[in-house]
């Protein structure tokens, strides 16, 4: 539900929430705000075939604005996506245009659900290719290249690191078409506001100067900080522990049970980034996290409010449902068979090509380091299979203990569980 008129309360929240990192002048921003319906843009390149937690930083900020009062433009970049924002280091591999047809595609689908298409405020999708691809270079160089002074682009930090290892022209001048998006919106839509990551400051001031330059105009822009593990590195698609949003790429029980072990240290900042709590309610959390920390209160809240804004409160149940069977809360039995195996595979399943002995599972899914420490575990009664304690260390499973007539369940404790996936 949008609101008629702009929340004067806005810039507050946001700052309360700690989504500023920086921004044009301050003032002059909250003024715009509170003055009447800002129309403001924020960009996702289809660099992979899904977005993934920095994108949903910068959803959940449109949709706060456009809940203020504001009015969304979300741009796909479709000419952007064939070039890519330069790296910290090394020359991106450059995707084919199907393929950044492709994934723009996936891009618009991934973004709609998160903002509302009704209403005065109403958002709107654009693709940077439809303004860009009829271009000539003569009228790029001309109209928006000679706006840019070469000293400037050189002492971009990204610029800077890369100039020893060398950078192309190609990415060195994604700058200026990330800034000639700002200016086609402002002309075409009359949209004066940009946000976007803390790693886009340049490429977005870029835009608020060539408005400047270009049409002596007036635009507005911030940026959000950049989210971070505990140890200060960053999630990223390259690392290999992105947090994807398609369901195709991380189930949503994984999406679940990532967010469910955010380390504690991180639990306040999450909940302010990428929660719809009020105040009230997460204040009331972080007093309870402090008081009753083994109810892990906050990242219980924190899960069930990400992974239902993203996959929808069905998801959400079936993610809870199927972590309470595999760590013996529940009825494995009664989760349906889609939701098993995206948890198990999820968790990462092991694929056997027969029934083996319980003894020889645990060692190949590395619950155990070895089949005597296999049998230890047994003996002691800290070995289960679907949930049922194993009491002889010989016992193999029977082809009725196959779930849905492909999977295992082995638990060693309380914590420890494994899939496997037979036949």
């Amino acid at each position: 539900m949008t609101r008629q008129a702009p929340d004067p309360t806005l810039l507050d929240d946001l700052e309360w929430r700690g989504l500023i990192a920086h921004s044009t002048d301050l003032d002059a921003l909250r003024e715009a705000l509170t003055a009447g319906s800002v129309r403001f843009y924020v960009g996702f390149d289809p660099t992979a075939p899904s977005l993934h937690m920095g994108n949903l930083l910068q959803l959940t900020t449109a949709r706060r604005l456009q809940d203020a009062g504001h009015t969304p433009y979300l741009l796909v970049g479709g000419a952007t996506g064939m070039i890519g924002d330069p790296k910290e280091s090394g020359e991106r591999t450059l995707n084919s245009l199907d393929t950044v047809k492709d994934w723009s595609e996936r891009v618009r689908r991934q973004v709609t659900p998160f903002v509302s298409f009704e209403g005065t405020n109403a958002a709107t999708v654009v693709n940077n290719y439809d303004w860009t691809a009829s271009l000539s270079t003569i009228d790029f160089l001309r109209d928006i290249g000679k706006h840019f002074p070469v000293n400037r682009m050189l002492g971009r930090d990204t610029v800077k690191r890369r100039l020893e290892s060398g950078i192309s022209y190609t990415e060195f001048s994604y700058v200026l078409l990330q800034s000639m998006d700002f200016l086609s919106l402002y002309r075409e839509h009359g949209v004066t506001l940009q946000h976007g990551g803390e790693d886009q400051w340049g490429n977005i001031t870029g835009g608020v100067e060539l408005i400047r330059r270009a049409d002596a105009g007036k635009a507005h822009a911030f940026v959000t900080p950049l989210v971070t593990k505990p140890d200060g590195t960053k999630y990223g698609k390259t690392e290999g522990d992105a947090l994807w949003l398609d369901p195709q790429m991380m189930s949503p029980y994984t999406f679940h049970q990532w967010w469910l072990n955010v380390d504690d240290s991180q639990v306040s900042q999450m909940l302010r980034l990428f929660t719809f709590l009020s105040r009230a309610e997460i204040e009331g959390i972080e007093a309870e996290m402090t008081e009753k920390p083994w109810l892990r209160s906050g990242q219980r809240t924190l899960a069930d409010e990400v992974t239902t804004l993203v996959h929808g409160q069905a998801e959400t149940d079936s993610a809870k449902a199927a972590a309470a069977a595999l760590f013996g809360g529940g009825d494995l039995h009664a989760l349906s068979p889609a939701t098993l195996a995206a948890a198990l595979r999820g968790a990462g399943a092991t694929a056997v090509p027969a029934l083996v002995p319980v003894v020889d599972l645990l060692v190949e899914t590395g619950l155990a380091k070895s089949r005597g420490e296999a049998r230890r575990t047994i003996t002691e009664g800290g070995a289960y299979l679907n949930n049922v304690r194993v009491e002889d260390p010989e016992a193999e499973p029977r082809p009725d203990d196959l779930i849905g007539g492909t999977w295992l369940v082995l638990r060693r404790g309380k914590k420890s569980f494994a899939g496997v996936e037979v036949g």
